[in-house]
């Protein structure tokens, strides 16, 4: 699972949308930066739910046939927990290797809290906050959870309602729901381009300040 954000594009994709974003900050001084991470957050509790609901069928179908063929009655109960302590840490495991699994049991009132705790930070850390007319805007994508999130800087967010983000977001959220994440994100970037080229136009002494594409 760690490699989902390495495997989320192929190599033409990523020069696609390298070339998506260059030839949009042609047209605006607005800094667009994409970038794919492989998860927001760990979720350890996704693991923990999983390797439960895995375990306690079928340690109870065992204890059923075990514990009828052996006659074991009032002792029935240990050879449940007997059999739940030695599948739990297996199919926990399972749980937390598999993505499709690991998805089924991510704590939902958690992720968009986590995604836009991750958005922040990438902000931030990536140094769009760092722009010259404060026009940076980073398109997030956490490839787990299959979650957008789109965040501006000061100067964007002066003259631009965030809300104005969100059709972006549900869009490019469906395109990579249906597996055509390289086509969405070359979308949303453009869609984003459109909309900074009103308010941020070109300047003759522009110059590229971020990375056109973060994998990581």
């Amino acid at each position: 699972m760690k490699k989902l954000a390495e495997q989320f594009l192929s190599q033409h994709e990523r020069e696609k949308i390298t070339e998506t974003v260059q030839r949009m900050e042609q047209v605006t001084s607005g800094e667009i930066v994409p970038m794919v991470v492989t998860a927001s957050h760990n979720y350890p509790t996704a693991s923990v739910a999983g390797g439960l609901f895995l375990t306690i069928p079928l340690a109870l179908l065992l204890t059923s046939l075990l514990g009828s063929t052996l006659w074991l009655g009032s002792q029935n109960m240990w050879l449940f927990l007997a059999f739940s302590a030695i599948l739990f840490f297996p199919f926990r495991y399972l749980v937390s290797k598999n993505v499709t699994l690991t998805r089924m049991f991510l704590p939902g009132s958690q992720v968009q809290e986590e995604v836009e705790e991750a958005a922040i930070t990438a902000f931030y850390g990536e140094g769009l906050y760092r722009t010259r007319d404060e026009n940076g805007i980073l398109v997030f994508v956490s490839v787990l959870e299959r979650k957008v999130w789109i965040l501006a800087d000061r100067g964007i967010n002066e003259k631009i309602e965030p809300d104005l983000w969100q059709d972006i977001v549900a869009e490019l959220t469906r395109g990579i729901k249906t597996g055509k994440q390289g086509e969405a994100l070359c979308q949303a970037i453009t869609q984003v381009g459109n909309v900074l080229q009103d308010h941020f136009p070109i300047k003759e002494d522009d110059t590229d300040e971020l990375r056109n594409i973060i994998i990581g």
